[in-house]
């Protein structure tokens, strides 16, 4: 499975467009090669540079399979990011550099949580369920 973006390459900068310096939506995303038995797919986007840890910019789960996440769109259930909000939270690094972890998952179910869970229920609820995975990482830094 393959995760990219006509935004940005794998390991170079996010455009503008897409953090809290810009308008702030998500880009779209190309999946490719996703496992013939996937029933859903999940996004989570973090940052792993963040002064206080990793920090939770999106998640997504049970989106169901597809090859394109339009920009701006949500494709699944959303559960609560670090900003406290449902919805994308772009790259807003206070210094330097960081790195933005885009993860995605291929799951044998759909998974039983409700929206605005927390990372670590995701992750609970995907045990024993991922079929494979893929990232992407895109870079940013404040002007």
């Amino acid at each position: 499975m393959k995760l990219s973006s006509l935004e940005f390459e794998h390991e170079e900068y996010i455009p503008e467009k897409f953090t809290c310096d810009g308008e702030d939506v998500s880009p779209a995303l190309l999946i490719e090669d996703i496992p013939e038995n996937t029933k859903r797919l999940v996004l989570i986007v973090e940052d792993p540079d963040a002064p206080a840890g990793t920090w939770i910019h999106w998640l997504v789960f049970n989106i169901h399979v597809t090859d394109v996440i339009e920009e701006g769109e949500v494709p699944g259930t959303q559960g609560l990011n670090d900003f406290r909000k449902l919805d994308y939270g772009g790259p807003c690094p206070p210094s330097g550099t960081h790195r933005y972890f885009f993860k995605l998952y291929a799951l044998d179910t759909k998974l039983d949580l409700e929206e605005g869970c927390r990372k670590k229920d995701l992750l609970k609820a995907m045990e024993g369920h991922i079929i494979e995975e893929t990232e992407l990482i895109g870079l940013y830094q404040r002007k």
